[in-house]
């Protein structure tokens, strides 16, 4: 005769001895029909994807799995309970507590939990008078069987909602060493034991296989000195630290998306976010109106954003870019996102002191004229390089007249001695304006 689980008594062997009593026949036979278990656990858990927008819309790649083993457990909760004629034990809802805990940790509400609990539970009811056919009799004694259901969903629920209750508990006491603790384990390269670091990587949308963006910011001194206000120092500067490292994790708590992890070292912040919908595109948007924020309150950062990563392994790779961008800034504070860079941007990045002094007297002189006078002949020239050569198509774009745009040609080829039909010569004052002009954003 086939055991539960646990090696106990025989599955469904107390609900036929209650066969004898009249009070639920036929349900030994299906607390004993394991496709049958099956089928129901399915069933349920497919009603509360359906009822339950939180988990429908959940971005966890794990949820349903572990929805699905609580609704297996919670099931042998009530048949455990009747198997030994008894109320059901928390003891027998350790997976309600672990559920509890996990969506704490996933952002789902706790209304969201509750709902859950009872639509399963709902549905292995239905489940249950289903498989016991149409027969009247058999289905109006199985209704016995609804006091321990209705007990295992109160209890489970119960229990589920104080495991909850302390987790959120735990997290706002103790979030912040949590999320100092784990990014420190990311960087190291280091394996995220279970736990409360598990939890926050969860909570942040960083799981395994995860498209992710890794961003180092750091506060750097305001160009021009004494002619800026001042920046900040001490206790409010570190304050905006704070703030905008919180921003950056912009965590909508209550929406089952992660807002991914950013924490203050010091005078730098970095920071792994998950990949929005919107692309890297989107989450560079977010940054830059992050660093925007704290320059208006008199600490401008420095940022530089990784290529997109795949999973927390990547990580360390991930900010040993975020700093190379961020250095490519050259102490200025600004963004610079590497995806969205072309390979041309990225390489210059890395130019040195000895690269601009290879820069031809006549080319420097034009760069260095032309950006203290607004930058009219160099807009155009990168929009002539971007049309491929077209004056016509780059006219368009500039919103100019044809004749302007040839007219500013000219006088560009007169200035550097370069002939702007030769691909060549256009690289090279490329090549210039970025090594001598602000680097790109």
């Amino acid at each position: 005769m086939r055991r539960d689980s646990d090696g106990g008594a025989p599955v469904g062997a107390a609900l036929n001895r209650a066969d004898t009593r009249g009070t639920a026949p036929g349900l030994g036979r299906i607390v004993a029909d394991e496709a049958a278990r099956e089928r129901m656990v399915a069933s349920a858990v497919e009603a509360i994807w359906a009822q339950v927008a939180a988990y429908r819309d959940s971005t966890d790649q794990r949820l349903r799995e572990e929805v699905t083993g609580t609704v297996r457990a919670m099931y042998q909760a009530l048949v455990t309970s009747l198997e030994e004629a008894r109320p059901p034990r928390s003891t027998d809802l350790a997976s309600a507590r672990d559920a509890g805990l996990r969506r704490a940790a996933s952002g789902v509400p706790l209304a969201a939990l509750m709902q859950a609990f009872q639509v399963g539970q709902m549905a292995l009811w239905r489940g249950m008078l289903e498989s016991l056919g149409g027969d009247p009799a058999t289905q109006q004694a199985a209704l016995s069987v609804v006091g321990h259901l209705m007990q295992v969903v109160e209890m489970g629920s119960a229990v589920a909602a104080a495991a909850y209750a302390q987790a959120q508990q735990d997290w706002s006491a103790n979030g912040d060493q949590v999320r100092r603790d784990l990014l420190e384990d990311l960087l190291a390269g280091r394996e995220v034991a279970p736990g409360p670091k598990l939890a926050a990587l969860r909570a942040a949308g960083l799981e395994p296989g995860a498209a992710l963006l890794v961003f180092s910011a750091a506060v750097v001194t305001p160009v021009g000195g004494a002619a800026g206000p001042a920046a900040l120092a001490g206790p409010e500067r570190a304050k905006v630290l704070r703030d905008s490292a919180a921003a950056a994790r912009g965590t909508k708590r209550g929406t089952g998306c992660g807002g991914g992890l950013a924490v203050v070292r010091q005078d730098e912040i970095v920071g792994v976010l998950p990949v929005p919908g919107g692309g890297p595109a989107a989450a560079a948007a977010e940054i830059q109106r992050v660093a925007a924020g704290a320059q208006r309150r008199r600490v401008p950062l420095a940022v530089g954003v990784s290529t997109v990563r795949t999973g927390p392994a990547e990580v360390p790779a991930g900010y040993a870019e975020a700093r190379v961008a961020r250095d490519g800034l050259g102490g200025r504070a600004g963004v610079i996102a590497l995806p969205l860079l072309s390979s041309f941007d990225y390489l210059l990045l890395h130019a040195d002191e000895t690269a601009r002094r290879m820069v031809r007297p006549e080319v420097r002189r034009f760069v260095e004229e032309d950006t203290g006078r607004g930058g009219a002949l160099i807009t155009t020239l990168t929009e002539y390089a971007a049309c491929d050569l077209n004056a016509r198509t780059a006219a368009r774009r500039l919103h100019l007249h044809v004749n302007t745009t040839y007219y500013r040609l000219d006088r560009i080829a007169e200035r550097t001695g370069c002939d702007l039909r030769s691909v060549t010569d256009v690289l090279e004052l490329l090549i210039a304006v970025r090594l001598l002009g602000p680097p790109p954003g």
